[in-house]
């Protein structure tokens, strides 16, 4: 079963940039009730599409080298990095359908 993957700054390089497939980035925090709403649904969006899409988790609080490094100025934010390189970011929590309009295209 695909499920979401924690990264951090050790990780990040291997797991994102280094994928065969698409990977969609969760910025978030532990704080954060957008961050925490939205989560399931990426769990469920991991699932559906594994093979096809990798989903990371990267807790903004701890990796804050990284949140500024992508220019992460709020939360929830979602980046998908295809081929090493930023391709596309959806920012705020979002229902299912409108996550995966946003993803068309890609996978």
């Amino acid at each position: 079963m695909n499920e979401p993957i924690n990264v951090d700054e050790q990780t990040f390089e291997k797991v994102v940039l280094q994928s065969e497939v698409p990977v969609l980035v969760d910025f978030w925090a532990a704080w954060c009730g957008p961050c925490r709403a939205v989560a399931p649904v990426l769990a469920e969006i991991a699932q559906e599409q594994e093979g096809k899409l990798l989903i990371a988790k990267l807790n903004v609080d701890e990796n804050p080298a990284l949140a500024a490094q992508y220019r992460i100025t709020s939360i929830p934010a979602m980046k998908v990095f295809q081929g090493g390189k930023e391709v596309h970011e959806i920012i705020g929590a979002m229902p299912k359908q409108m996550i995966e309009n946003e993803l068309t295209g890609i996978i």
